[in-house]
């Protein structure tokens, strides 16, 4: 089920599809002639029974032969018209409505690139697919066909219920008397159909996330053996979808029922009334047969009323479904930090950095961070940290699993908020950058690396930050970030060299390989700051050492974070950062940690470090850096 599911239980259907009127409001000219057009014909429709009657009782009546001929005429000619509007007012709705979809998929599509990494974190992914396809289809199918019918029907049934009284009232009266029955039981049906379709909906979603992950994820359910219980899991999950479109179609069936029946019944007290009433000589033949014909020609509008109603419900869900997300809070793309403050802040940090280039590097002053729907009285997933990282200088950032490394990593290009404190990059806290200019200046690699079904050439340069996907921004630039990545290699030898196509989250490669292609994409863009999270963890020794012979180039001319695991990766940096527990406990050199706090030498040798024995702190450990600090 979806986060916000449980809060569907009680909304109207009409309130929630009033909120589609913004996407349909430019098309509002098409939909309401396309509208105008389908009411009448319909109404052109219930032109026929009076014909009917003209014909029985004059020409039938009076034996005219010519009089039955033009009324022959007369029917085909109302009823090839009723056909051509009917067609006109499809051909009105078709391109509108396609473009009202495509538009709500855009900006459901927008709305999820500018969600925070924590709303991901919620959702499954399934059910975010599930609102931007099928969700989508049935809210086009419902602005084609019952948004328009339940006002052409609507409209069918007064006209012709006026025109059944205008004909003979007491026949009338005796058609309308199940109207009552009819909108209590609907108004019931409503409410019930409502939740099922919902339940039904939810599930579908949690179907499609099952399916998404069974095709990402095949070769762990091979590679265990675990195919039956997956296909058991899969049939348990359909089964209850199965029974939830059951519910909706005995719901469905119901109703049908009752909508049918009623005026059927009414239909047949009207023929026998009508038959004595001409019997007794109190009502024309023509009048009865048209009575009876424009009886029967609102069997459709009432019978519809139905299935109309079960689609609007339905659509009024995925309408709710929609904007669950497009209800979710959007975080402002600067924040907290005055303009003045910022300028202040840049000063500052220009002032610090003695005028050198990029003065101020990357700083952490007193970041706290809980994750959002962490409890309140949850420790902190980092608590307190405070780490300079001057400019042009190369931080390691060791610690335990869990220590939160990953997280401190993620605050730099804002992929979560910091709860307190602040992040500075040369002095302008990040909070007040637009996130696009952030972007530009920070690159990031993960350990676990991303890549998309595109060639190598259009996923490296995502990361050239002003150039177009696919488009070399700078020459030269694909190949430099291959040659640091030692992706040249492999690259050239794949069948179309930097133009092949990777596949789905690049699974056609090997794990080191797409992660020397993750970054080579954080680097092409010669970034001032880069965050690398462990982006050598999948390479074998020689080619890690190849990597990181070319890696200091890069390293030498710009601002970085490295999280790093192996002794190899440490000795990249100039100095190492020991986060414990949400606290950055120790800053010094590699050698000097090795040599004074006990739990990072245990962490760089692979042994547990003993209970007591963290060792103090070098001269370091949370004290201001001094230049002697450096290797």
């Amino acid at each position: 089920m979806t986060p916000n599911s449980a809060a569907h239980g009680e909304r109207s259907a009409v309130r929630s599809l009033l909120r589609l009127w913004p996407y349909v409001r430019p098309v509002r000219v098409r939909l309401s002639a396309a509208a105008f057009v389908a009411v009448l014909a319909s109404c052109l429709g219930l032109v026929i029974p009076l014909i009917l009657k003209w014909i029985v009782d004059g020409p039938v009546a009076h034996r005219d032969t010519g009089g039955v001929w033009l009324g022959g005429a007369l029917l085909l000619a109302v009823g090839l018209a009723e056909a051509a509007l009917f067609g006109l007012r499809r051909w009105l709705v078709a391109r509108p409505l396609a473009g009202v979809e495509a538009s709500m998929r855009g900006a459901l599509y927008e709305r999820l690139q500018r969600l925070p990494v924590s709303f991901h974190d919620r959702w499954a992914s399934g059910q975010l697919l599930s609102r931007a396809t099928t969700d989508l289809q049935l809210l086009r199918l419902f602005l084609a066909f019952p948004l328009t019918f339940l006002l052409v029907n609507g409209t069918t049934i007064v006209v012709g219920c006026a025109i059944l009284l205008l004909q003979q009232w007491t026949l009338g009266l005796v058609l309308l008397a199940p109207v009552i029955p009819l909108v209590l039981v609907c108004s019931l049906f409503e409410a019930r159909y409502a939740l099922a379709a919902r339940t039904a909906q939810d599930q579908l979603g949690d179907l499609t996330t099952v399916i998404e992950e069974a095709v990402l994820g095949v070769r762990i359910i091979k590679g265990f053996g675990r195919n039956r219980s997956q296909a058991r899991a899969f049939r348990a999950l359909s089964g209850r979808v199965l029974d939830t479109e059951l519910r909706k179609a005995r719901l469905l069936a119901g109703i049908w029922a009752l909508i049918m029946t009623l005026p059927e019944l009414a239909i047949g007290a009207a023929l026998v009334l009508g038959t004595v009433q001409v019997a007794d000589g109190e009502l024309s033949a023509g009048t009865l047969v048209a009575f009876i014909s424009l009886a029967l020609a609102l069997r459709w509008p009432v019978e519809s009323i139905g299935f109309l109603l079960a689609m609007s419900n339905e659509a009024a869900t995925a309408t709710d479904r929609f904007f669950d997300v497009m209800d979710e809070p959007v975080p402002p793309d600067t924040h907290r930090v005055k303009g003045g403050e910022r300028r202040k802040d840049e000063e500052g940090a220009r002032e610090e950095g003695g005028g050198a280039e990029g003065g101020g590097g990357l700083r952490f002053e007193g970041v706290v961070f809980r994750y959002p729907d962490a409890p309140e009285d949850a420790q902190p997933t980092l608590d307190g940290v405070d780490l300079h990282i001057r400019a042009g200088e190369t931080m390691a950032l060791v610690g335990a699993t869990g220590s939160g490394k990953t997280t401190l990593t993620a605050l730099v290009p804002r992929l979560h908020e910091v709860t307190a404190g602040r992040v500075l990059l040369d002095g302008a806290d990040t909070a007040a950058l637009p996130r696009a200019e952030l972007r530009a200046r920070v690159a990031v690699a993960f350990e676990e690396p991303t890549l998309f079904s595109a060639s190598v050439r259009e996923n490296v340069l995502m990361g050239h930050i002003g150039s177009p996907v696919g488009v070399d921004g700078e020459p030269g630039a694909l190949e430099r970030a291959l040659r640091i990545a030692q992706a040249e290699d492999f690259v050239a030898a794949l069948p179309h060299g930097a133009e092949t196509q990777v596949g789905e989250q690049g699974l056609s490669l090997s794990g080191g390989q797409r992660q020397r292609l993750a970054l080579a994409r954080a680097v092409v863009g010669r970034p001032r700051f880069l965050v690398l999270d462990d982006p050598l963890s999948a390479l074998d020794v020689h080619t890690e050492a190849a990597v990181e012979a070319a890696l200091r180039e890069v390293l030498a001319g710009t601002t970085a974070l490295v999280v790093a695991h192996r002794p190899s990766t440490v000795m990249l940096a100039d100095r190492v950062a020991l986060l414990s527990d949400g606290r950055v406990t120790a800053v010094g050199t590699h050698h000097e940690l090795l040599h004074t706090h006990a739990e990072y030498a245990a962490l760089m040798s692979g042994e547990p470090a003993e209970p007591g024995t963290s060792g103090a702190p070098g001269p370091e450990c949370g004290a201001p850096e001094t230049e002697g600090s450096r290797p």
